[in-house]
């Protein structure tokens, strides 16, 4: 008889691989004559960079990051083959990370995964797999962006660092300092859901509570990504309105050019 044993983690217990391990030796006990195979699975959360590194060969990159709650941690990423880097937000702004009674997302931040992402960019990684789940934030990227060069300002301008609670505060964003390599990059995001940012089924409110957030704090949670959403879509529309301005620009500068 032949056994094989494919477990995603149990979220802040056990890794894929130590289920294995237990199944195994349950099996022996009871099958001593059964063959036992493992597979380590992952849905994007804890010990998917493990597991991708497992399965493909690679290996590990450490740097001093910052933590869920603006804390200092030592943290890695993973070097693939042909180039590439999967980053494991789970690692640096992981839920596990935070204890149970200190679970805060209005104050959490994925800053430290951006650190990682522009640690890898200035490796030279232009080919990237970040893996979002498992985190204890609610920031909609804001920290990691951030970290990465763009400036979120307030009413006032002055300048958000990017945490649940200042998603509300954003009145503008500057691309104007973003990493260069980013335009460069390729990034390739790794989950297992399909929730909208926002509404009752968006990911405040499904994955809000688990990282401490009582109702009050939904509310402002998802008030604030309301005003950061809106905030960001109309940069983007703004960006791509002058882009087709300097485009049309080009066209009349070449047309004068030749006639």
């Amino acid at each position: 008889m032949k056994i094989l044993f494919a477990s995603d983690a149990f979220k802040g217990s056990l890794s894929s691989e130590k289920i294995i391990e237990l199944l195994e030796e349950v099996v022996q006990r009871v099958f001593p004559e059964a063959v036992c195979e493992g597979m380590l699975v992952a849905d994007g959360g804890e010990g998917t960079m493990d597991t991708v590194i497992r399965q493909l060969g690679g290996s590990y990159r450490e740097i001093r990051s910052e933590g869920p709650m603006n804390e200092s941690v030592q943290a890695h990423y993973g070097l693939l083959p042909g180039s590439k880097a999967i980053i494991e937000m789970a690692v640096t702004n992981g839920l596990p990370m935070v204890p149970a009674e200190k679970r805060n997302p209005m104050r959490a931040s994925s800053f430290g995964t951006g650190m990682l992402i522009r640690d890898a960019l200035d490796q030279g990684i232009r080919d990237l797999v970040i893996a979002i789940g498992g985190s204890a934030t609610n920031d909609g990227g804001m920290g990691a962006m951030s970290a990465l060069g763009v400036r979120f300002s307030d009413k006032d301008g002055k300048q958000l660092k990017g945490c649940g609670e200042e998603l509300a505060f954003v009145r503008d964003v500057d691309l104007s300092h973003l990493h260069p390599a980013v335009r460069e990059a390729s990034f390739t995001v790794m989950c297992d859901v399909t929730n909208p940012l926002l509404g009752q089924d968006g990911a405040t409110y499904t994955f809000g509570p688990q990282k401490g957030a009582d109702t009050g704090m939904l509310k402002a949670l998802e008030k604030g990504m309301e005003n950061y959403a809106s905030v960001v879509e109309g940069k983007q529309e703004s960006v791509h309105q002058r882009q087709k301005v300097r485009a049309l620009q080009a066209g009349w500068a070449f047309r004068l050019w030749h006639f």
